[in-house]
C-alpha cells in the first residue's frame, strides 16, 4: 500500500532542508493490487470474496473447512475465523460497517459435515471485523422447514437489511438491521428448480430493488423491495451457471460458466439487458466478485472440483491448496447481444 502525505512540513533550517510530513490520510490512501493474485491455503476451497478496506484485505471463506481468512497483495494467506465449531462451511459473505456476514451452508464435504446438517443449513453468522468474534448466529433454516437449504450469498439495502438467498429452497431471507428476527422476506415458484442450485448471486440496486441470480437456468430477477411479490424476470440473453455478481456503476458483473465474467447493462432499469463485453481469460472454476477501487476481483475457487466430490460423496478428493484472484480486464471481448 501506498501512502501519499496530504501536507508537507517544511523545516526551514540553515541548510534549507525540509522534512516530509508521515500522517496518514484516508483520503490519499490508495490500494495498489496486482491484475492477478495467486495464494495457497491448504484444502481451502473458497466460496465467497470480500475486501476489508480497514485492513487492505481480502477475504475469503471454505467449503471444506468452515473457516474464514485473509489474503494480501501480495498473495499472503491467514486464517481469521477458524474455530467456530457451528460454521460448518462458509459460503458468502461480505463486509459491512466493521462486521463480517458470513453464510453458512452445508454440501456434505466439510470437516464438520453431519448427516443432520448435509443440505439442510442455512445461516448467517455475523463477526467483529477486528476481533473475529461472534456477534451473532441466525438459523435461516428453521424459517421455512421441509425442504433442503443452503445459503448462499447475502447483500444489503442502504438501511442496512441483509438480503440472503438460499440455493435449495425457493425464498430470501432478510435480517432486518434494527432486529434479531429474521423472516422469509419472499418465497416464489421461479425461484425453483428440480435439479442444480437455484438461487445464487444477489445484489442491492439503489433503486430499491434486488437483482438475483438463478444458477440452474442462468436467469437474473428483479424483485421489488417495497412489493416483494413483483418479481420479473429481466429479458435477456442466458448467463449458464450464473454465480456471484456484482453491481458498478450500474453495470453488472455476472460470473458464469465456471470460466469468465460477462458484463451486462440495462437502458430501462432492468427490464431487459444486454452483454456489453465478457472476459473468459484468466478464470478457472470461478465463483463470485468483489469491487475494490473501482476495479473487479474475481475468485478462482476450484468449485468445479467440489461439485465432483459431493457427487462422489467422496470429500477427500479435496485436496488442492493453490487458488487465485483475477482482475476482470475491459475490452477483451465484445459482444452486443
Amino acid at each position: 500500500m501506498t501512502i501519499f502525505c496530504k501536507k508537507i512540513s517544511f523545516l526551514f533550517l540553515m541548510a534549507g532542508s525540509f522534512v516530509a510530513c508521515d500522517t496518514y490520510d484516508p483520503e490519499f490512501n490508495e490500494t495498489t493490487l496486482p491484475e492477478r493474485i495467486t495464494f495457497t491455503a491448504p484444502r481451502q476451497y473458497p466460496e465467497g470474496i470480500a475486501y476489508a478496506p480497514s485492513l487492505d484485505k481480502f477475504v475469503i471463506s471454505s467449503i471444506t473447512q468452515g473457516k474464514v481468512g485473509f489474503v494480501d497483495q501480495n498473495g499472503r494467506y491467514e486464517d481469521f475465523i477458524q474455530r467456530d465449531t457451528s460454521l460448518i462451511s462458509a459460503i458468502g459473505l461480505k463486509v459491512y460497517n466493521g462486521k463480517l456476514y458470513v453464510c453458512n451452508g452445508d454440501q456434505g464435504v466439510s470437516t464438520k459435515s453431519k448427516a443432520s446438517t448435509t443440505l439442510k443449513t442455512a445461516g448467517l453468522f455475523v463477526y467483529d471485523l477486528a476481533t473475529g468474534n461472534n456477534l451473532a448466529r441466525y438459523d435461516l433454516a428453521a424459517l421455512y422447514p421441509d425442504s433442503n437449504h443452503f445459503a448462499n450469498d447475502v447483500a444489503f439495502d442502504d438501511k442496512g437489511n441483509a438480503y440472503v438467498t438460499d440455493s435449495f429452497a425457493p425464498v430470501i431471507y432478510v435480517v432486518p438491521a434494527d432486529t434479531t428476527k429474521p423472516r422469509v422476506f419472499v418465497q416464489s415458484p421461479l425461484f425453483g428448480g428440480t435439479t442444480g442450485f437455484n438461487l445464487n448471486g444477489i445484489v442491492y440496486h439503489s433503486d430499491n430493488f434486488l437483482i438475483v441470480a438463478k444458477s440452474n437456468d442462468g436467469t437474473l430477477f428483479k424483485v421489488n423491495l417495497n412489493n416483494p411479490s413483483l418479481i420479473n424476470q429481466i429479458v435477456g440473453p442466458a448467463l449458464p451457471s450464473a454465480d456471484g455478481m456484482v453491481l458498478h456503476e450500474n453495470d453488472l458483473y455476472v460470473v458464469n460458466s465456471r470460466n469468465r465474467v460477462t458484463r451486462v447493462r440495462s437502458d430501462d432499469n432492468w427490464s431487459t439487458f444486454k452483454i456489453v463485453e465478457t472476459d473468459s481469460n484468466g478464470y478457472d472454476q470461478a465463483t463470485t466478485n468483489v469491487v475494490v477501487d473501482g476495479r473487479i476481483f474475481t475468485l478462482n475457487a476450484r468449485i468445479g472440483e467440489v461439485g465432483a466430490a459431493v457427487s462422489a460423496n467422496n470429500p477427500n478428493q479435496l485436496q488442492a491448496s493453490e487458488y487465485s484472484i483475477q482482475q476482470f480486464r475491459s475490452g477483451v471481448l465484445q459482444n452486443n447481444q
